[in-house]
């Protein structure tokens, strides 16, 4: 690992004649353990991470039951919306329907008044044509 850490320098120094100077020096290291101690906290910490997540985490059985249950009336309320929705349309559609078969009973009431006009005018006319012919040509004296 790159945690080597320099702990003992042993330097020697052997003098020859002074033209000649010749010096050697050796570095001792020893290795750190800085680099175990962190693979051993990562380890545990993946150990802890594993058991949590067999576990479920942390939501409880009563917080599942309760998602489920607002799911459930949420589901609910859409169905009843969209059973208002379609109920809406059928009173709509029927109120059209209302509407029409009125209209159409207003117009053939209305026909039958002109008709029934019509031939209350024909008898009349009819009527006063027999009252003419039936009157005297000239009126007594």
């Amino acid at each position: 690992m790159s945690n080597d850490v320099d702990h003992v320098v042993e330097r020697t120094v052997e003098e020859q004649p002074a033209t000649i100077r010749r010096e050697e020096v050796h570095i001792v290291r020893e290795r750190g353990s800085a680099g175990w101690w962190v693979a051993a906290v990562v380890a545990i910490i993946a150990i802890v991470g594993v058991i949590f997540l067999l576990n479920g985490g942390l939501t409880p059985t009563a917080d599942l039951q309760a998602a489920r249950d607002q799911g459930a009336t949420l589901d609910r309320a859409d169905s009843a919306a969209a059973g208002a929705q379609i109920a809406a349309a059928d009173a709509a559609r029927s109120a059209e329907a209302a509407a029409e078969n009125n209209a159409r009973a207003s117009s053939n009431a209305a026909q039958a008044a002109v008709d029934r006009s019509v031939a209350t005018e024909k008898d009349a006319a009819s009527a006063a044509r027999d009252a003419s012919a039936n009157e005297p040509a000239s009126p007594p004296q």
